[in-house]
Formats: C-alpha cells, structure tokens, sequence
C-alpha cells in the first residue's frame, strides 16, 4: 500500500478555526477537492519528519509541535494517508511553495469541510475532538 504523510495545521482567526489546505496544481485538477499538504516519505524518513517536510516544500510554513491524527485509506485506490496536527506558528504566512500545488490557505473549518477530499473529511472530525478535549474551547463544527 502506497503511504503518504502530511499535516493540519490550524490557527483561530477572528471567525473561528481555521486549517491550512492546498489545492493539486494542473489543469486536470482544476476540479479536484483541496487537502492537507502531504506526500510520500522518503528512504529512512519518519512519517512525522516526511509530514514537516512535504508541509514546509507545498506552504513554505514550518511546523512546529505536532500531535499524531493516525490515519486514514482513500476508498478509491490503495493509499494510505498519515496526519499530523499542531497549530500553525503565528506569522505563518503559507503561499504556493511548490508547483504541486495552485492554491495554498488558511481555510474556516466549514468551508474546509466543504472542500476538503471527502476521504481526508476523519481529519478535520479528529482535530475538532482533539481542541474541544484539550482545552475549553466552545465546538469547532
């Protein structure tokens, strides 16, 4: 099975939760949902270590502490996708870093969900539960 690792990065703006999503570049994407900066590991990379890597090279943000989401199988082919979630550093400033990607933002939790691969949908579901355990903050959903 094919493994990919990336991260979810988010930061509370003055509307709410906001998470980092970059969109597929090519014109064969122009209609391809948008999801979390990600990609393959390389030889005797971690998936955390590949999850900051992919993060920094697609956003040109660098990730700090990081908590493991797990992980999730696309339905449609054999890829398996790791998550890492932390909150974005505050100047974070995420712009399109590779030509990966044509789009790159930070994305209110309900418009992410609307856009967001619907097999990436689990990751957005766990870091709600995520915040709303840790700390006292009112629902993200």
């Amino acid at each position: 099975m094919k493994q990919s690792s990336g991260t979810l990065l988010y930061r509370f703006g003055s509307s709410g939760l906001e998470v980092l999503l970059v969109h597929p570049s090519g014109n064969y994407n122009r209609r391809a949902p948008w999801g979390i900066p990600k990609g393959a590991p390389n030889t005797g990379e971690t998936l955390e270590q590949a999850a900051r890597r992919e993060t920094l090279e697609e956003t040109g943000v660098v990730a700090g502490a990081l908590v493991d989401l797990g992980y999730i199988d696309y339905t449609r082919s054999r890829k398996r996708v790791y998550c890492f979630a932390g909150q974005a550093p505050a100047d974070a400033a995420p712009h399109c870093a590779s030509w990966e990607v044509d789009q790159v933002g930070f994305l209110l939790i309900a418009r992410a969900r609307q856009l967001i691969h619907i097999d990436q949908l689990p990751f957005l579901d766990r870091l709600a539960e995520l915040l709303q355990s840790s700390t006292e903050l009112p629902s993200t959903r």
